[in-house]
């Protein structure tokens, strides 16, 4: 096996949090570690006109989010690492839950001052539901916030994972003054103004005298005791605790001001997963597996404005993926080649001969892939875990320039099948449904519709509960649930039965009244 040691070096994973807790921040700043880019995107100032690398389409720069997961790629000490930057704000969570199937481990950011929130919680199932390693990085340390302890607490009760703090900051806010490097026992010192650390000491004892050179004797005592208190209560670091997903040890910095980013930077290149087995339907397959295997876990139309066309992105799970080489479309069984796969650096990309298992790769697509499909080299593998959520808001699609009425449909299906959004067709008056999680994705739609397909399209409310996929092994008994229910029935993008419940009161009859149908609520049944 010629190359175990490239994909031993290769660390792939994302990097997660609440909509402003810093994420895309800290992206940046892993990246400027990483030698890949040369000057930050400053996130926050409107005055600069520079945007963070990883938010690229124009709707992210003006409004200051993210809105889809962008890949970036680099080399440090030795490792091949793989970011996905993903969005933080709820309207997109479909969009996270499905890069989180393609990475080994996560680093969840949390805002110092606003602890766990909400959308921390549902992601942090995701990976406790898939045992992926987590770290946690607590930003804007250069802010006054919640007690270090109390959100330690806070951490374990609201995401319910233990955790073993790694660094310890050095009080908070304007009194900022570093934090001790717990994992590699070293004092790191701060000064706003710099931007950088501006002295790191080794200091393996912190007993020692010495301390009270380099910080106040008041700070040098609470240090002190709050480092004894550590040892106290939390567990040892455990490096595979961590990897089981069990254990989450915990840094301290602020990712603006670039403090703590390269201890978090360091630690994690030593003690995160290369990549790791991944269970396809037929068997387990291995990363060291010589067979190259990946699936596809997102698309996205128009990463280059000049050529309308779209990307798939596909993860590597196992062997290694040749350039021009030939490999089957499970799906549609038959054997295809690509001339062009490309990595990425968010937006930007170039033309890879060769990737390995935990690499993230580009293929050019003219509507030859969904989400969930799977590459090989030859084996009939299926992997699962993609599934599409039941979508919650839903809305009439019309077309507001009938000239356009070809750019309307032609943009509708490529947006539809980056999975931002669901499609159903109502067959009853045969009206176009879209489906989304939440009400900023109808903004985007519409946004990118006009400005990316040159397409305009208006809403139209239509009040609906639930989107359901049907299925029974009743023929009868699904006949004649489809004929009592001809209004509501549709057929989402895959031409499956839907059907679209206009209450919660309808619906729970619907299951009464119907025993032997099936209603699902994700597409992976």
């Amino acid at each position: 096996m010629a190359y175990a040691d490239e994909i031993k070096r290769r660390r792939t994973f994302a990097i997660v949090s609440h909509p402003d807790a810093g994420k895309t921040t800290l992206t940046e700043k892993l990246l400027l570690f990483g030698g890949a880019i040369h000057v930050a995107g400053a996130v926050k100032s409107n005055k600069i006109r520079k945007t963070a690398t990883s938010d690229w389409m124009e709707i992210e720069k003006q409004r200051g989010i993210s809105v889809a997961t962008s890949v970036m790629a680099f080399d440090y000490d030795g490792h091949k690492i793989n970011i996905l930057d993903t969005p933080g704000h709820q309207d997109f969570a479909e969009d996270t839950f499905r890069t989180l199937t393609a990475v080994d481990s996560v680093i969840i950011v949390i805002d110092t001052a606003k602890g766990v929130e909400a959308q921390t919680r549902k992601l942090m199932e995701v990976c406790r539901m898939r045992k992926t390693p987590v770290i946690v990085f607590v930003n804007k340390m250069d802010r006054d916030g919640k007690d270090p302890f109390d959100l330690l607490d806070e951490i374990e009760e609201e995401l319910k994972i233990n955790v073993r703090p790694l660094s310890w900051p050095i009080d908070m806010g304007q009194r900022f003054k570093g934090v001790y490097n717990i994992f590699e026992q070293k004092l790191d010192l701060y000064t706003p103004s710099k931007q950088y650390v501006t002295e790191s000491i080794e200091f393996k004892d912190i007993n020692s005298p010495e301390l009270e050179n380099h910080i106040d004797p008041v700070l040098a005592n609470k240090l002190r005791e709050d480092i004894e208190l550590i040892e106290g209560v939390y567990p040892e670091f455990d490096i595979n605790s961590y990897l089981k997903g069990d254990i989450a040890p915990v840094f301290f910095g602020s990712a603006l001001n670039n403090f703590g980013v390269k201890e978090l930077l360091d630690c994690f290149v030593r003690i995160a997963p290369s990549p790791r087995p991944v269970q396809a339907i037929e068997r387990t397959v291995d990363p060291l597996d010589d067979n190259f295997s990946g699936f596809v876990f997102k698309i996205h139309a128009n990463m280059d404005p000049n050529h309308r066309s779209c990307i798939a992105f596909v993860k590597i799970c196992s062997g290694r993926f040749e350039r021009n080489a030939n490999y089957k479309h499970v799906r549609f069984n038959k054997m295809m080649r690509f001339s062009s796969p490309t990595a990425f650096m968010a937006q930007k990309k170039e033309v890879v001969d060769e990737a390995f298992a935990g690499d993230i790769i580009g293929l050019p697509d003219t509507g030859n892939f969904k989400i969930g499909d799977t590459l090989t080299a030859g084996e009939e593998l299926h992997f699962k875990g993609l599934p599409s959520f039941s979508p919650e808001m839903f809305k009439y699609i019309e077309n507001a320039d009938p000239m356009k009425a070809k750019q309307l449909n032609k943009g509708v299906e490529q947006l539809m099948d980056e999975g931002v959004a669901q499609l159903f067709t109502n067959q009853f008056n045969g009206r176009k449904i879209i489906g989304t999680v939440g009400q900023l994705q109808f903004e985007v739609i519409q946004y990118r519709l006009l400005h990316e397909y040159g397409a305009q399209c208006k809403w139209e409310p239509v009040s609906l509960y639930k989107a359901c996929w049907i299925e029974s092994d009743n023929a009868q008994m699904l006949e004649n649930f489809k004929k009592r229910k001809v209004q509501y029935m549709a057929l989402d993008k895959e031409g499956r039965d839907v059907y679209l419940a206009d209450s919660s009161y309808v619906l729970t009859m619907a299951q009464q009244d119907f025993p032997d149908i099936k209603f699902h609520f994700t597409s992976e049944f």
